[in-house]
């Protein structure tokens, strides 16, 4: 069977597992009732669903005219980018999806820059051309030149062209929406263009390993293309770990892709995607090679973390109430499990029964919360710190790229706010009234600059923020400019007292919700925290003066999710996260009270 190994690569929100669905859904691919009803067949877990975004990198693969197609969809997000580098190694050729009213973003920028270096075919898919505002000509100039910034030869610059609306299931060669009919120019594309793997299959057993999961049955599951020789089931081979340590293992299972199900198979060869069971203890980068001739092929870098927070076993008044998972050991077992999924989470057990928890960045470790919070689990969480490193006797501290679009009125304002967090200018256009701006700035000082952005922008601004390098350490640590409003007493939550209180800050929390001595439920409008009486209730009399008995407002407080409470607090709170609620509170052993 003729075999394509395709990665499908973008920014986030521009249609890659759209694009995947209606490959899986035209190519008349087997999908059972319940995934086949489903919207994004390929965001199978919950939060991505949600949040619409690719977190988890995942393997498909479709038939098409009796030729295979291996298909995978990776994340989007610049967190998630190391994902994105290691799976490309799996693959001969990419489509590169771009909005067709976007254009290229920040993280278009770095897969492509990952796409070029990997030396892949690269096809270019201008996606959503049904969007009311779609140009892709200047898309195309705009992708065109971004290739030749980035470097790329004569050959890999004159990329073909695909025009798609993946929603729509359609795509064609010219952006004439009306000509299309189905998605069937990618599939031509792919075998046009895409070479098939070109590896020996007499050659000694090569295989190395691009994503790792966990199965109750099987163990864990590793999961690489097979760059030489044959794997048969219950075959001896040799893992040769990053160390260069051989240790011999027998394969219990050797799994293909057929749709999105792993089926067992007996026997794979070079240029096949397989998952295989087996090695207790493989890990991403390792090889796999063979047991008389075993030759290790390049080992594959692990993005170091660069931000950390403390978990600790919940200790707020209100401790034990809303999760099933809430002591020490469970916390911990759950955390120690994690790092079996994701090889660039690090924990590490500290003093008095916390743990270091550190990460890619605030969104994969505040999604790593969530995920611990449905599954039942109650714990609380410090503010976000960043990693630092000495070099050469100085520290080092991370750095990001900042990309903002906002309207050109609102320049004033975002120039004042970065200009305020010490940031570097690197890049300024100005393009129909939108201002497109490019910083360098400490990853430190963004801690809580989301949300005043968006409340500064009136949420007309678009930020993205992608992982820079290391640099010497600037020594600022952004404070909060205002305090909070805390809880003096514990009870449920009155409207007579939320409206006198409203009128110190803003409100986290509405009327009839129970609350304990030391809660955070709003935003002092001052620099210093002020504790408040939101329990407090209207005495009731047989007097009554004139005008009394009006109508007062009560102004609907502001909602704060997870990943608000984390860029609020500061270092004297902490996050309460369990299955029902998201809380902050102060340390209780600062004596605050």
């Amino acid at each position: 069977m003729n075999i394509r190994n395709v990665a499908i690569i973008a920014h986030v929100d521009h249609g890659k597992t759209t694009l995947v669905d209606a490959l899986l859904r035209q190519s008349k691919t087997k999908l059972n009732k319940e995934v086949a009803d489903t919207v994004c067949i390929m965001d199978s877990n919950e939060i991505e669903r949600e949040r619409g975004i690719t977190i988890f990198s995942k393997n498909a693969s479709v038939e098409w005219q009796g030729n295979k197609i291996n298909i995978i969809d990776t994340p989007g997000h610049a967190d998630f980018g190391g994902e994105v580098e290691r799976v490309l190694s799996m693959a001969d050729g990419c489509l590169l999806l771009v909005d067709a009213k976007e254009g290229p973003m920040p993280q278009t920028r770095f897969v492509l820059k990952q796409a070029l270096a990997s030396q892949l075919k690269i096809i270019v898919v201008i996606n959503k051309i049904d969007k009311p505002n779609a140009r892709p000509e200047i898309v195309l100039d705009k992708v065109f030149d971004l290739f030749i910034e980035l470097g790329a030869d004569d050959d890999t610059a004159y990329f073909p062209v695909v025009y798609a609306s993946s929603k729509l299931g359609k795509a064609g060669l010219t952006p004439d929406l009306e000509k299309m009919t189905d998605i069937t120019p990618i599939f031509e594309a792919i075998f046009k263009h895409v070479p098939p793997p070109s590896h020996d299959v007499t050659k000694p057993l090569q295989m190395r390993v691009s994503t790792i999961s966990a199965n109750n049955f099987k163990g864990r599951i590793a999961t690489g293309r097979i760059e030489n020789g044959t794997l048969h089931k219950g075959q001896k081979i040799i893992h040769m770990t990053r160390t260069g340590e051989m240790k011999p293992y027998k394969l219990t299972s050797i799994m293909m892709f057929q749709g999105l199900e792993h089926v067992e198979v007996e026997s794979a060869q070079a240029g096949d995607i397989v998952a295989i069971s087996g090695i207790p203890d493989i890990t991403i980068g390792e090889t796999v090679a063979d047991s008389t001739n075993p030759q290790a092929l390049p080992v594959l870098g692990i993005e170091e973390p660069t931000l950390r927070m403390t978990f600790s076993v919940n200790a707020s008044p209100f401790a034990g109430r809303e999760g099933e998972f809430k002591t020490s050991r469970q916390i911990r077992s759950r955390l120690y499990k994690e790092l079996e999924n994701d090889v660039a989470l690090r924990v590490e057990d500290l003093p008095g029964g916390s743990w270091m928890v550190s990460g890619r960045g605030e969104l994969h470790l505040s999604i790593f919360i969530e995920r611990m919070r449905r599954e039942g689990y109650e714990f609380e969480v410090s503010r976000p710190q960043v990693i630092t490193k000495i070099v050469n006797g100085e520290t080092y501290a991370p750095f990001e790229r900042v990309f903002i679009e906002v309207p050109e009125s609102y320049s004033g304002i975002i120039m004042q706010k970065m200009g305020v967090r010490h940031a570097e200018l690197v890049n300024m256009t100005l393009e129909n009234g939108i201002a497109f701006y490019e910083f360098t700035v400490s990853t430190r000082e963004l801690f809580g600059f989301r949300g005043e952005f968006l409340t500064d922008t009136k949420g007309l601004g678009i930020m993205n923020t992608q992982f820079y390098q290391y640099q010497p350490d600037i020594g600022v640590l952004r404070e909060r400019d205002r305090g909070s409003l805390v809880v003096h007493e514990d009870g449920i939550t009155n409207l007579y007292g939320l409206v006198n209180t409203q009128e110190r800050g803003t409100l986290f929390v509405g009327p009839g919700v129970p609350v304990y001595k030391g809660q955070i439920v709003g935003q002092n409008s001052r620099w210093n925290d002020l504790h408040v009486n939101v329990c407090k209730e209207k005495h009731l009399s047989n007097m009554r003066s004139k005008g009394e008995g009006g109508v007062e407002h009560f102004n609907t407080p502001k909602i704060m999710d997870l990943e608000d409470c984390l860029e609020y607090i500061n270092d004297s709170e902490v996050v309460e996260v369990t299955p029902k609620n998201v809380r902050m509170r102060k340390k209780i052993e600062l004596k605050v009270y």
